[in-house]
């Protein structure tokens, strides 16, 4: 089975709880929602070998707001998980390109991958990510809380990966500018290096 068949199975959760809260109490919408977060972690670890951590993270999110629900028999804590990875997401790649540090950079070095673009530029595109994240994340929350549950759902799932498509493009155009503004200056700087 291929990994980028991933992100179709990361649907599931989000479109039982849907199905159940159309048709069933909170209570077995949450428990429905929480069941299938189970099975996507071990889903996961059964036939790719491995765990992303961002799979780890939403399902101790889901783990903790699950039981909030049940609880508070009110479905939108269990919903309010994109919120929280979004915002925990780019709070952690804002701190830690604050502190020069890089995840993507870092990562492609681990990997042993040749980054294939200056690591100022790297560094914006994972500005721009985090922000992105963050944004989502907001807006997520704001589904959750006045939305309906339909609306949530296809944001949480089809929704997210079309406005990722969005914002993916836009930083191709990006790239390309900033790109281009770093080999003119590059050229221009050999100009004034070989008139000495």
């Amino acid at each position: 089975m291929k990994k980028n068949n991933l992100f179709l199975i990361s649907f599931l959760p989000a479109l039982l709880y849907w199905y159940l809260e159309e048709t069933q109490t909170v209570e077995i919408a949450i428990i429905g929602g929480l069941s299938l977060a189970i099975l996507e972690i071990a889903f996961e670890k059964i036939f790719f070998k491995h765990i992303h951590s961002i799979s780890k993270l939403n399902f101790v999110i889901i783990l903790i707001l699950g039981p909030i629900s049940l609880i508070g028999k009110d479905g939108v804590w269990f919903k309010l998980q994109p919120f929280f990875t979004g915002i925990f997401l780019s709070s952690f790649l804002i701190f830690n390109l604050k502190r020069g540090k890089s995840l993507m950079l870092t990562m492609m070095k681990d990997m042993e991958k040749k980054v294939p673009m200056p690591e100022f530029i790297m560094e914006k595109i994972e500005y721009h990510l985090a922000f992105f994240l963050l944004i989502n994340g907001i807006f997520m929350g704001y589904l959750a809380i006045y939305e309906t549950t339909s609306t949530w759902a296809f944001f949480k799932s089809i929704g997210f990966y079309l406005v990722f498509l969005v914002f993916l493009v836009a930083e191709i155009f990006v790239i390309r500018k900033l790109f281009k503004k770093y080999m003119l200056e590059k050229m221009n700087f050999g100009e004034q290096y070989g008139e000495h």
